[in-house]
Order: structure tokens, then C-alpha cells, then sequence
């Protein structure tokens, strides 16, 4: 054969193998679990903080599973809430930037009105599932999607539990609590078919617990009725509901096992927002003691979040200390399915790849600094923080108090640096307010129906920071 004749023959068999689906890339399972404190588990968040880890509560299937990935002690939902973070993770954009940053209605008959808000993921909104379909993964979800729009399948997933919400647990009780252990078989049954057809698969679990805690199965309940609470945490019926959690993800692990998958898949595990409720004036007596406040606020017990995982070249009993938040899925996700098509151009999150293979570097984002904003009330007043490294700047709407906190050296937030670092301060919050601008976040506004003294006894948490204050101790 001529030489010309055979580049051209070589040329096109590189072009087709260029072409050709990876034969090994990896399935993806991501467990969302609901309202889960940064230290709700059995299993420490962080190696030199005790208080990362439950005293009350057992997770023993995600003891065993942190022990074989990688812990991120600094893992962010994207939101304090749970459909904001939901948005975020399938869109990979910050919910300042996508104008969903609240799950539940207005408050109204405050000083501020809070800042405008959607309830519909909308049909041109690009989804990672949708990315990964196209590049030949079957994609499946189970469990909470909360973010109407018609469902997942109309959204990137060829099977789905339907466009459900915070109520379609509810009936499930014993032996099936807001059905954790229906959406594993179901999980099961999907993960059993695409093996059969040599299909990489990526399926989300999106658990409807710790919602509905009285669900929990009798056993369960028991167990923690007759166990001596914590210091930490003391609720029987949430302990419960997180053991029966557990022990459906215990069997979704299993039946990875069972197939063969664990070399190739990587399993990730986060909550969508932080446990419980209240503001910083909580001063951490709430729901996730060892962080200050909870689901509805920015303090970081409202955001920080449990945060593993696990997968090919990802060490067992690794640690990574590296700020991550939940819309850096979107370009991971598509970096490991090999997806071809150009990403979205306002994707504000950063490909986690690098450090899952243990380089200790900065996660690659348009901006590295992790935006967070709720200009609502509900856990506080309205809103907004930037983490830069170790530092994290907070700007409060009502009467503009700053603060500003090392979490390195103060995860508890208790030490604000504002007076001390009046340039760090200065800087974060020019770039707080510039973020903000360039993401078009819809912001609260003065209220002219106002009247002094006569805030809505309704009202959830803790507000401007209760008997802690919101300056910090």
C-alpha cells in the first residue's frame, strides 16, 4: 500500500476513535439528602474540629463510605434553602445569578421587601443532564425534584418520580419512611438495566430526608428514644429519620457492589442546605452547633454542609480542605462524562477533578470566590456573603452592619474582623457588591408600608442575629 493512502486510512480511524464514546467513563450518583447540619453524621466533617461529627445521631453506612473517598471539610450548598440549591447544582450557576434564591413565600411587613424570586426552572435553562444524555449516559432521578418546570424528563432524564415536591413523601411511613427505600430499589432496578446495556449511567438521589422526621421507622424510633441525647444533637425522631437515610444508602452502595461498579463510578454525598433554622443569634445552640445558625441564613451552619466523595483515583480516607459548593458539578460531572459540547457561558462553577486527584490547588471558577445571597427573610434578614480563601465578608440589608470572619481560625463565626481588617473588609465588599451587579441578583428594597414595632409575629429564626447579636462576640 502507498504511503498517502495510508495516513488517510490512519487519519479517519483516529478521527472515528475520536468520535467514539469512551468505553469506561464513569457512572455518577449523587445523594442529596434534605436539611442535614454540617455535623449531622456519625463521621467528622473535619479532622481537628470534635464538633464536626454528631454525638447523638448513627450513620454507619457514610462512616464506611467518607472512609473510602475524600472529605471536603469547607463543602457548600449553593443556597440556605432547599430549591435555589436544587436549580444551582443542575444549571451549575449561583442562585444570585439565576434570580431563585427562595424556597418558601415572601415574607411581607418587614422594613425590607424581599428581593424578587422564581418558582419554574425554565425550558432553555441548559441542565448537566441534559448535556450528559446527549453525550450517550442514561440519566434517571429520584426522589424531591422542587423545581416544577414539568419534571425532570423534561429537563435531560429519561426516568424520573415526576414533578414532586416537599409533600410527595408524606404518606410513606414504616417500613418505607418518606420512601428512602422505594427510590433505592428503583435506583437499583435503573443502575441493574444499564449494565445489561453497556450504558454509562448518571442517576440523582434526591432523598426526601430529613423531612417528615415522625416518619421514621418504629425501630429506628426506638432506638433513639431509648438512647441518652448529646450534647450536640437531641432530637430521637431526626436521628431516626438519618439512620433509616442511611441505611438506604447503605443498600444503594451495596447494590454498586453487586454489580461490579465501584472501580468505575464515583458516588458523591451533600446536603442541600443546613439543618434546622434560626439566625446567628441562635448563637449556635440550634440545629448545627459547631456552626453558628442554620437553614435560612448565611452563617455557616446554613450553608456548610456535609460533602464526600468517592470514586476512580479519588483516595480512600482523603481530605481536602478547599472551599467547594455545589455548582461546581456541572463542569465535573461533564469533564468525567467526556461531553464534547461547549458549556453553557455563565457556568460559575470550576472542574473539582484536579482535586479529587489530590492536587491541593484553587478550584478553576470565572471567579473564585464562592457567592452566596438571600435577600429574604426567614432564618435572618436579608443577605448577601462572599468566601475569599479563608476569608468570608457578610453584608446585612436592613442596617448594612458588615462582618467579617477567618474561618479558618473561627469557624463559629464569632470573632468579626471588620474594625481589625478594615481593608480585607473594604475589598470583599466592593467585590460582594460588584459579583452581585454582573450576576444581575435581584435585591430587597425599602418598604414604605413599614411600621416600627410591628414586625410579623410569625416570623421564622432568628432575625437581625436575637441575643447573640449579629456583630459577632
Amino acid at each position: 500500500m502507498k504511503l498517502r493512502p495510508l495516513l488517510l486510512l490512519l487519519g479517519c480511524a483516529l478521527l472515528a476513535a475520536a468520535d467514539t464514546p469512551a468505553v469506561n467513563r464513569p457512572n455518577i450518583i449523587l445523594i442529596l439528602s434534605d436539611d442535614q447540619d454540617w455535623n449531622g453524621l456519625s463521621v467528622r466533617m473535619h479532622p481537628d474540629i470534635p464538633e464536626s461529627r454528631s454525638d447523638y445521631f448513627e450513620t454507619p453506612n457514610l462512616e464506611k463510605f467518607a472512609a473510602q473517598g475524600m472529605r471536603f471539610s469547607n463543602g457548600y450548598a449553593p443556597a440556605p434553602v432547599c430549591s435555589p440549591t436544587r436549580i444551582s447544582l443542575q444549571t451549575g450557576m449561583t442562585p444570585a445569578r439565576l434570580g431563585w434564591t427562595k424556597a418558601a413565600p415572601a415574607e411581607t411587613g418587614h422594613r425590607l421587601i424581599e428581593g424578587d424570586n422564581r418558582k419554574d426552572i425554565r425550558d432553555e435553562e441548559v441542565t448537566f443532564a441534559e448535556l450528559l444524555r446527549k453525550s450517550g449516559y442514561a440519566t434517571a432521578h429520584f426522589g424531591k425534584w422542587h423545581l416544577s418546570g414539568s419534571g425532570p424528563e423534561k429537563h435531560g432524564y429519561d426516568v424520573s418520580d415526576g414533578d414532586t415536591g416537599n409533600r410527595d413523601a408524606d404518606a410513606h411511613k414504616d417500613p418505607n419512611p418518606v420512601d428512602i427505600f422505594g427510590m433505592t430499589d428503583r435506583a437499583k432496578a435503573f443502575m441493574e438495566k444499564n449494565v445489561k446495556a453497556s450504558k454509562p449511567f448518571y442517576v440523582q438521589m434526591s432523598y426526601h430526608a430529613l423531612h417528615v422526621p415522625e416518619n421514621a421507622n418504629r425501630s429506628s424510633l426506638a432506638k433513639f428514644t431509648a438512647k441518652a441525647p448529646g450534647q450536640l444533637h437531641r432530637d430521637p425522631a431526626r436521628a431516626a429519620i438519618a439512620y433509616d437515610l442511611d441505611t438506604g444508602v447503605g443498600k444503594l452502595l451495596a447494590a454498586v457492589a453487586a454489580l461490579g461498579l465501584e472501580k468505575n463510578t464515583y458516588v458523591i454525598y451533600m446536603a442541600d442546605n443546613g439543618g434546622g433554622g434560626g439566625g446567628g443569634g441562635k448563637g449556635g445552640k440550634g440545629a448545627s452547633q459547631g456552626l453558628r445558625g442554620g437553614k435560612g441564613g448565611l452563617w455557616e451552619g446554613g450553608i456548610r454542609v456535609p460533602f464526600i466523595v468517592r470514586g476512580p483515583g479519588v483516595a480512600p480516607g482523603s481530605w481536602c480542605h478547599q472551599p467547594v459548593v455545589g455548582y461546581d458539578f456541572f463542569p465535573t460531572f461533564c469533564r468525567w462524562a467526556g461531553v464534547k459540547e461547549k458549556l453553557p457561558a455563565k457556568l460559575d462553577g470550576g472542574d473539582l477533578s484536579p482535586l479529587l486527584a489530590g492536587k491541593n490547588q484553587p478550584v478553576v471558577r470565572r471567579d473564585s470566590a464562592l457567592l452566596f445571597h438571600f435577600p429574604h427573610y426567614q432564618g435572618d434578614t436579608p443577605v448577601s456573603s462572599l468566601r475569599e480563601g479563608d476569608l468570608k465578608f457578610v453584608l446585612y440589608y436592613e442596617d448594612n452592619t458588615r462582618l467579617l470572619f477567618d474561618l479558618a481560625k473561627d469557624p463559629s463565626e464569632r470573632n468579626n474582623l471588620v474594625e481589625s481588617r478594615k481593608e480585607d473588609a473594604a475589598r470583599l465588599e466592593a467585590k460582594l457588591r460588584a459579583r452581585l451587579q454582573e450576576a444581575g441578583a435581584k435585591l430587597p428594597v425599602a418598604s414604605s408600608s413599614y411600621k416600627p414595632g410591628e414586625e410579623p409575629a410569625t416570623r421564622k429564626g432568628g432575625g437581625k442575629g436575637g441575643k447573640g447579636g449579629k456583630k459577632g462576640a
